[in-house]
């Protein structure tokens, strides 16, 4: 199996050293469970000097080196076979196949192409991120070491984060905004998505923002504060106070992820007393429409199961609040946030809404699975 191997290594090294190597793929890992899935190769050329750009492919993030020849080779060699039974190489004209069997047989395979090929030297751009992990509010929260590297502990909840920058980027880059922007998130916590707020729009969309991060424990609030000083940010600033108890002066946006029970209804009638153009809740804890629910008595096939009950709960609560926010103007949709919660949507409109139908709707749900009354209804 050497033999095979050493072969196809000095084809590698011919073919960089000719300057013919487009680019080569390590895949099929040994083990199925390695965290490294794959690995592509390039050439690039820094500083006038031609290099190989092996890009690490691993579950979750990639992570990229740079070798000379005789450092490529001997990378090379500790990955082949060792890790992985399959490797490609494309040059300019021809394809080289290297096939490591479980059983260790190693085959050597080329394949003359057709196509013109051409080698790009350009140094792969940086992908444009809507949360860059470098930026030092990141470490100070707690996400990543001091080098800007994501800590393995931290890795789903940055993920989660980006999730948010990435749906919030898609409902606020449409709207048009002249001069400051106002924005709340309600229930603030430790600051991770409000934190990824202010960087998105002020670093992505190059917005000029007031965020107000409203949160009930003054620990956090001194905190948040103290980081967002050392970091130099503007337009940003940790409020202590209950949702119920906050009272914007203007309000352009407002965000409630994960307030309890009726805290969202709390936030969605700041949000509409306000007139905010924009309202975006993840709600959650829909204890006060299931209480309603079991007091009426009231089952069918579905609510009289325990689990149905709670989920049926659950989308009668988000249904009527859809629905109270279309009745004061607002156009509402559902977004997946994750595979446990929805976004709940609700955008300003000029149209002048059906209230009678509206509340038509709303009358019939309540009546139907006996609830007395929704609370964001008695609040506003």
């Amino acid at each position: 199996m050497s033999g095979t191997i050493d072969i196809f290594l000095s084809r590698v090294a011919e073919a960089a050293e000719q300057s013919t190597l487009v680019k080569m793929t390590l895949s099929k890992p040994v083990d199925k469970h390695d965290e490294l899935r794959n690995i592509y190769v390039k050439p690039v050329l820094i500083k006038e000097k031609r290099l190989y750009a092996f890009t690490y492919r691993f579950e979750r993030r990639d992570e990229v080196k740079n070798y000379d020849i005789a450092q490529m080779i001997a990378a090379l060699t500790e990955l082949v076979p060792s890790r992985f039974l399959n490797t490609v190489l494309f040059t300019v004209n021809e394809d080289v196949t290297l096939l490591v069997s479980a059983k260790g047989k190693a085959t050597f395979q080329t394949k003359k192409v057709q196509e013109c090929r051409e080698q790009n030297l350009e140094h792969d751009k940086q992908k444009v991120r809507l949360i860059n992990p470098a930026n030092p509010w990141w470490y100070q929260l707690g996400l990543t070491t001091r080098e800007g590297k994501i800590t393995a502990d931290m890795q789903h909840k940055f993920k989660q984060i980006y999730k948010y920058a990435e749906i919030v980027e898609s409902l606020i880059k449409p709207m048009k905004y002249d001069g400051m922007v106002h924005i709340a998130d309600m229930g603030a916590g430790k600051g991770y998505l409000t934190f990824a707020l202010h960087e998105l729009l002020t670093q992505k969309l190059h917005l000029n923002v007031d965020i107000k991060g409203v949160e009930i424990r003054p620990d956090l609030v001194l905190k948040i504060n103290e980081i967002i000083q050392t970091s130099g940010l503007k337009g940003l600033e940790f409020v202590e106070s209950s949702i119920e108890a906050y009272h914007p002066k203007e309000l352009d946006v407002l965000i409630a992820l994960h307030a309890c029970n009726t805290a969202t209804d709390d936030a969605i009638a700041k949000g509409i007393r306000a007139g905010a153009g924009l309202i975006v809740c993840a709600p959650c804890c829909h204890k006060q429409i299931r209480q309603e629910m079991e007091r009426s008595g009231i089952t069918d096939a579905i609510t009289r199961y325990g689990i149905f009950m709670e989920r049926q709960a659950v989308m009668i609560t988000d249904t009527i609040r859809a629905l109270v926010m279309e009745y004061y103007g607002y156009k509402t949709l559902e977004m997946e946030h994750t595979p446990k919660n929805v976004l709940l949507v609700g955008r300003k409109t000029d149209k002048a809404p059906d209230k009678l139908m509206i509340s038509k709707a709303i009358s019939d749900l309540k009546r139907r699975y006996g609830i007395q009354n929704h609370y964001l209804e008695t609040i506003l």
